[in-house]
């Protein structure tokens, strides 16, 4: 099966949910995201993936977005095999706008955090870069590498912030195959994920952050338009890497959006 090039790690038993990172990220970074929210709550069995290309996955003959989907789909029909949650980061949200597309009867609620709305580098309603909080004395300490990946798109500098940095979003970015992610693979799809036939009834939780420079929080609105049971929330101190920088406020959202729906 072609899913079979994707690697994957399946967690606990209950409710599936399959959690689909972002664009060079991989399931590292989202075990260390969702892990403490599911753990806490029980229930629920956890696939996580990586995407071809990223973490430890090969990118095959992937060429675009429809490619996995299409690798996405065949997960979900062979090995969940029932109704899901679909959890999409970034990249991964637009994905999973474009799973609700293409399969929505196999789709039980929606969790996008801080996801693509516009594919591309910086399209849409971006935020400018404000930090809003800095160590000094931790940025001096970093090497040169080390200090412009973390000050790119973080806007909670601190020490807190940077050892989750280092530890769960710097080893995947360095897994990533970059010569496909920036060359080879197309973020768009072939077709609009959000031109449904009506709008989409699917319970679903949109968490964006005040200070994302990559994917902004305002065009995350306007998808409550087409999502019409969707609960929205703009979290303020917090760029595209809102997990790391507002852990609490991030576990606090997910867990009680899903005690309640």
């Amino acid at each position: 099966m072609r899913y079979g090039m994707m690697e994957h790690e399946i967690i606990g038993e209950g409710m599936p949910v399959l959690i689909v990172h972002g664009w060079g990220l991989s399931s590292t970074t989202m075990k260390a995201a969702f892990e403490p929210v599911f753990t806490s709550l029980g229930g629920y069995r956890r696939h996580y993936i990586d995407l071809p290309g990223m973490g430890a996955s090969e990118h095959g003959d992937v060429r675009n977005s429809d490619d996995i989907l299409e690798i996405l789909h065949g997960y979900a029909v062979d090995v969940i095999k029932e109704k899901f949650i679909i959890v999409g980061q970034s990249y991964g949200g637009l994905l999973a706008r474009g799973a609700v597309k293409k399969f929505p009867e196999l789709i039980s609620k929606i969790i996008l955090l801080c996801p693509c709305v516009i594919p591309g580098v910086r399209q849409g309603r971006v935020e400018a870069l404000t930090v809003v909080e800095r160590d000094e004395a931790l940025l001096a300490s970093l090497s040169k590498e080390d200090h412009d990946s973390f000050t790119q798109m973080n806007v909670v500098l601190t020490k807190d912030v940077w050892d989750r940095y280092d530890k769960y979003l710097v080893p995947a970015l360095k897994s990533a195959d970059w010569e496909f992610l920036d060359n080879v693979l197309e973020g768009s799809f072939t077709f609009d994920p959000d031109d449904l036939d009506a709008p989409c009834d699917i319970p679903c939780l949109i968490i964006t952050a005040k200070q994302d420079t990559e994917v902004g929080y305002k065009d995350q609105f306007d998808l409550m338009k087409i999502y019409t049971a969707s609960t929205y929330c703009a979290v303020d101190r917090a760029g595209h890497n809102l997990w790391i920088e507002q852990p609490e406020i991030f576990e606090a959202l997910v867990k009680d959006w899903l005690r309640t729906h």
